[in-house]
């Protein structure tokens, strides 16, 4: 188990790091990320990450550190799915980039407070109750099935309530704000759940949402030119969620006395990896000549 003195070390630490980015960002308000800079501040965050899981048995449980390596790369993942939807909307809200820093870190900020409630409630309802199992596993599947067409249900969601705000005098940045809010939910939604799939430990889901939440803004900007190129990101997300939803309804049975096989998370790991991977190889084979559109 964690302590308190872990758990406080941990937050003041991932606390620091949020707060710092902020003051960049406020500092930076008025300049261009350049895609150099955004490279940089992503590997820097994604080698944290890594290092923090590496060395993470040093005062938690061993196996803690596959299950935070597993549950950040699935919330990375679905956090780079969550940017591509920052990115439409902030340009059709022709928001300036250099306002577009501010914008982004408010909505990461949110993002996080929401996703650290959900997390609590989450973990406090698999932790009593097994048959939530079945029903975050199901609701997997099912989101698993909708992924493919979920950009343009949210888009056309926010476009009703940016002619909505609109109209009562609200400026773009604050219509960017609460556009991004909600959209920060609808995807904590799906991301919370799938990584109550791989571990119930509070510590490990609240670290590895931070981390795949962290160095977001940097990212978005790398992301700017490969939104195009991406195009199985959807489709490789989807079977990992179909996945995990799986795992999660095989888990449920297991613990209820009936016999199947559960899924290990060596085997979790592995598939995530390599979903990811292929997913990534496959999308920018089929956009090579730069067009974005998949090659017959």
């Amino acid at each position: 188990m964690i302590s308190s003195t872990e758990w406080l070390v941990t937050v003041a630490v991932l606390g620091a790091v949020i707060v710092a980015d902020l003051i960049l960002a406020i500092v930076r308000r008025n300049k261009e990320t350049t895609p150099r800079e955004a490279l940089s501040w992503t590997l820097f965050y994604v080698v944290a990450a890594i290092a923090f899981g590496y060395f993470l048995p040093q005062w938690a449980p061993a196996e803690y550190r596959k299950e935070f390596i597993a549950g950040w790369l699935t919330e990375y993942s679905l956090s780079v799915d969550n940017l591509f939807v920052f990115i439409i909307l902030l340009a059709t809200l022709k928001i300036k980039k250099e306002s577009q820093q501010l914008v982004l870190l408010y909505g990461i900020l949110i993002a996080i407070v929401l996703r650290v409630i959900l997390i609590f409630l989450g973990v406090a309802l698999v932790s009593r109750f097994t048959w939530v199992f079945f029903f975050f596993g199901a609701f997997l599947i099912f989101t698993a099935y909708k992924l493919v067409n979920e950009k343009e249900n949210v888009e056309e969601e926010e476009s009703k309530l940016v002619v909505f705000m609109r109209k009562r005098g609200f400026s773009n940045f604050a219509i960017a704000l609460v556009a991004l809010g909600i959209t920060d939910l609808i995807f904590a939604l799906d991301s919370i759940p799938a990584i109550l799939g791989l571990t119930t430990s509070s510590y490990v889901v609240i670290t590895a949402n931070i981390f795949a939440l962290m160095g977001l803004r940097q990212l978005y900007f790398l992301l700017q030119g490969l939104m195009d190129r991406l195009i199985h990101l959807s489709r490789g997300l989807s079977f990992i969620l179909a996945f995990i939803g799986v795992k999660m309804v095989l888990h449920a049975l297991h613990s209820i006395g009936v016999h199947v096989p559960e899924i290990s998370l060596e085997l979790s790991l592995a598939v995530i990896i390599t979903t990811l991977t292929v997913t990534a190889i496959t999308s920018l084979y089929a956009t090579r000549g730069g067009s974005g559109k998949e090659k017959i």
